[in-house]
């Protein structure tokens, strides 16, 4: 006989960072893909929906490098950086205030505030470390990666929301 009846809580959920984070690589991974990129060409980008399709395709990752002097890891640093970067600053941003205030608000806009400021950072190291990487490339892909982070963050926002802090 047990001396405490306490009911266990067990959540259904994993962490806020976690589900962020599974949101990020299947983000990347999804849309970032040769096959997403490829069909995502033929949309047309002077409307919204084409630009914002071919905007998602913006990290994208290959699994070969078609020039010889260049290896599979330059061409995919932003996607790789973007990865790691979200899930280190979805660990590190949110854990003090979502804490107090689990499932509201802030934990939306801690993910997406992590995707922005993982996008930018991941441009910018990725421009800085790549082969040719020259000061205003590497602004022009933060400025880019920026853009990116702002309109897909919303996603992995919606993914933190689901789970504990």
């Amino acid at each position: 006989m047990a001396l405490d009846n306490r009911p266990r809580s067990i959540s259904r959920y994993g962490t806020a960072a976690g589900t962020g984070a599974l949101a990020a690589l299947l983000l990347v991974g999804v849309c970032g893909s040769p096959m997403y990129a490829g069909w995502v060409r033929d949309t047309d980008p002077n409307g919204a929906g084409g630009w914002f399709l071919q905007l998602l395709a913006w990290p994208a990752w290959q699994l070969h490098a078609d020039d010889s002097s260049r290896s599979v890891l330059a061409t995919d640093l932003r996607a790789v950086l973007l990865v790691v970067l979200t899930v280190a600053l979805l660990y590190l941003l949110p854990a003090a205030q979502v804490a107090r205030v689990q499932g509201s608000a802030s934990q939306f806009l801690s993910g997406w505030a992590a995707y922005v400021l993982a996008a930018g950072f991941s441009a910018l190291l990725s421009a800085l470390l790549g082969p040719g990487g020259s000061l205003l490339a590497a602004f022009q892909g933060t400025g880019t990666g920026v853009t990116y982070g702002f309109f897909a963050g919303w996603i992995i926002g919606l993914a933190s929301l689901g789970g504990r802090a």
